[in-house]
């Protein structure tokens, strides 16, 4: 054409061919890199669909296993387990979480006898056990801090007894990571790790989960205790104060709202962290596929790739199996 633009050098030289790009790619995402959330329940011997989820159901104890063993073929290998816990057993004092029975530990005993080899993260909080719906006591509308953390520790303890692996604290209590890590360090279980939920906005985008468990705030909101959406530099307050507590990884949750806090956590922290792709962004991902807005598959991928890029060296998503099965076709195998 006789048309010439002096520059050295060219960007676009690394793009010219999916090769090279793939040579010069700085993240790549794999489904060791997730952790994939499973809601399981006992109400019926049926699989539960949660209508703003689609795609997600309450496993039963027979479907979970099935489930598991699909994702463990598919080379995800990572789980955390979320119960819907009976009605008639909730209580303020979230009681029922420190069961040896209850569910949730059942279903830790269960896999881990039948898939020893998996990594199962467990869920610390009240509110799946809690008639007022929060994560913590209620006491004359305030949500107690140091009463809850005694539960959480007790609760935590119980579920490494049942042989989970991580224990997640999403409560936003202050000071329960120090307690939940000595609490364990004194009944033996110094190799339980703590997935600590660092940096848990108060966020809008919780919506669909809360469906999944029935597990809407009894009253008010959970501002008091959850992190405000305004604010990123106090993410790096938890996170020092966590990591000090004895915290082995830090999440950010959401996710795609808050790439800003998962980078600034990456930069101030050598600890692995993580991302939660909530269920809020899975839902509208869902919607918008269902209505031939979005190609499902390219910007659910493109979605996991932008937790990479931002920092996120785990990342908890309910397309951790629909993910993994597209890796798998990508890769010829």
């Amino acid at each position: 054409s006789g048309l010439w633009v002096p520059q050295r050098p060219p960007p676009r030289r690394n793009r010219k061919s999916s090769s090279m790009r793939g040579m010069v790619r700085e993240n790549i995402v794999t489904p060791r890199d997730f952790i994939y959330p499973l809601f399981i329940h006992e109400e019926g011997s049926d699989n539960v669909p949660i209508e703003s989820m689609p795609g997600c159901v309450r496993h039963t104890m027979d479907s979970v296993l099935k489930e598991i063993e699909e994702s463990v073929a598919l080379g995800v290998t990572s789980f955390v387990l979320f119960p819907k816990v009976p009605e008639n057993v909730k209580n303020n004092l979230g009681t029922e979480s420190y069961n040896p029975m209850n569910l949730n530990n059942r279903a830790v005993r269960e896999i881990k006898s039948r898939f020893p080899d998996v990594t199962i993260c467990t869920d610390v909080a009240l509110d799946p056990y809690s008639n007022q719906g929060h994560d913590g006591i209620v006491k004359d509308g305030r949500i107690l801090n140091d009463e809850t953390i005694n539960q959480l520790c007790k609760q935590a303890v119980s579920q490494a007894r049942a042989g989970s692996d991580v224990v997640a604290p999403s409560d936003m209590m202050d000071g329960r990571v120090g307690a939940i890590r000595d609490a364990l360090d004194a009944e033996g279980f110094t190799d339980v790790s703590i997935l600590a939920y660092t940096a848990k906005y108060a966020s809008a985008y919780y919506g669909p989960f809360r469906d999944a468990l029935d597990s809407h705030p009894g009253f008010g909101d959970k501002k008091t205790y959850q992190q405000d959406p305004a604010n990123g530099r106090e993410a790096l307050i938890e996170a020092q104060l966590d990591e000090l507590e004895g915290a082995d990884m830090l999440m950010v949750k959401p996710g795609l709202p808050y790439l800003d806090v998962i980078r600034r956590l990456k930069d101030n922290s050598n600890l692995p962290i993580a991302a939660y792709h909530v269920s809020g962004e899975y839902s509208m991902l869902k919607a918008a596929a269902e209505r031939g807005w979005l190609n499902e598959r390219d910007t659910a991928m493109e979605t996991l790739m932008c937790f990479k890029r931002a920092g996120a060296d785990v990342v908890l998503t309910y397309y951790a199996k629909q993910a993994a099965q597209w890796i798998k076709e990508d890769l010829g195998y």
